[in-house]
């Protein structure tokens, strides 16, 4: 998902501003306010489409890229491997970058913070990302990335319980909507294709830990740096991906000769693009444009999803499936749209995917 993050996965940066919240001025103009940050250079608009395009496309993918890998790859294993290696990656690439650039490294994570990496990796990568994983042995990898897109849903309702605010109509509203998507894809209907059941029930936990993570993660103590945190945080999940595969037996369930190519490909891909690229992306976004418009790939991954669902692996978009992913995602869209920016901006950086955020989510921080 990674998706996961996630509105909201994941992993932004992990300073003294929330986190997802532009690093250039916390959108400095919400309020009519100038920044007092110092004037940097705007980033054009086609590396802002492209970005955007990466983030879309990227992530939409990664529920078709976790598929294949599962075909011939134990699931937990596997979604380990690919974030020990994403997670070894990034805060690789994060001293590399400082030392091409003559800058003093960031301070390594403390015992505090490697803490909260664990709790967070556990969360979003092994409870948001890892019964994804698991579901998509039962369920079409469309079907998972439209139930993951109720994860802004059940943060708004998560948070709301947290802060003991009585949740407002949209919040309400969009719970309902929520569960009402989900009833529609388990709802036994003569001529419609029955969907399993345990897939379903598993993508819901997946998208309730995502949101746990995701509001955990606002007020852990984390690296300033943003991409080593997210680095350390894809280690520590990963760690436990490997961990619980192992005691699931999964070890004895690999034999090397039957790993297909595919597969391989399709992990080095979440890996790469997934993982890496897709999320650098992010947070650049971050950096750039309004946390809203960034949040918009939580509207548009499940779409891309379905559709590539459907072409590669020739998964049959039902008129169901259809009905759930417009009342998801329209319930999804109205919430968000309709709270105050100030709310919605801290929640935007949250999803992820991952995500996997991703994520995950987020968020899928990542699905």
């Amino acid at each position: 998902m990674d998706m996961s993050r996630s509105i909201l996965h994941e992993v932004t940066a992990h300073d003294s501003r929330p986190r997802g919240v532009s690093a250039a001025d916390e959108e400095a103009g919400q309020n009519g306010q100038v920044s007092s940050s110092p004037q940097r250079r705007r980033a054009s608009t086609p590396a802002i489409a492209i970005a955007l395009l990466i983030v879309y496309v990227v992530w939409g993918s990664t529920y078709l890229g976790i598929a294949l890998m599962i075909e011939t790859l134990p699931p937990l294993l596997a979604a380990g491997v690919r974030y020990l290696a994403a997670g070894l990656l990034l805060t690789g690439l994060v001293y590399l970058w400082a030392r091409l650039r003559s800058a003093a490294p960031p301070e390594w994570p403390t015992r505090r913070q490697w803490r909260s990496a664990f709790i967070i990796g556990t969360l979003l990568l092994l409870g948001g990302n890892g019964f994804v994983v698991l579901a998509e042995q039962f369920i079409p990898s469309g079907v998972a990335a439209v139930v993951i897109a109720t994860v802004p849903i059940w943060l708004a309702v998560f948070d709301a319980v947290l802060t003991r605010r009585r949740p407002g109509r949209l919040v309400i509203g969009g719970l309902l909507a929520g569960l009402l998507g989900v009833a529609i894809l388990l709802a036994p209907v003569e001529g419609l294709a029955r969907i399993n059941p345990l897939g379903i029930g598993l993508v819901c936990v997946a998208a309730i830990c995502w949101a746990a993570g995701s509001l955990y993660a606002r007020s852990a103590e984390m690296p300033r740096s943003g991409l080593l945190g997210s680095g350390i945080e894809m280690f520590a999940g990963g760690v436990m991906l490997a961990i619980v595969g192992t005691l699931l037996g999964e070890v004895g369930q690999f034999h090397a000769a039957s790993v297909s190519l595919r597969s391989l490909a399709a992990l080095a891909y979440l890996i790469v693009f997934g993982s890496v690229i897709a999320f650098s992306a992010y947070i650049w976004l971050l950096g750039n444009v309004p946390v809203s418009t960034v949040g918009t790939y939580a509207y548009v991954n499940p779409i891309v999803a379905v559709a590539l669902g459907a072409m590669v692996l020739h998964e049959p978009i039902t008129l169901r499936t259809a009905v759930a992913a417009v009342v998801i995602i329209a319930a999804v869209i109205a919430m968000v749209s309709g709270r105050p920016r100030h709310a919605g901006a801290t929640e935007a950086g949250e999803l992820t995917a991952s995500r996997e955020v991703e994520t995950r989510s987020a968020a899928r921080a990542a699905d």
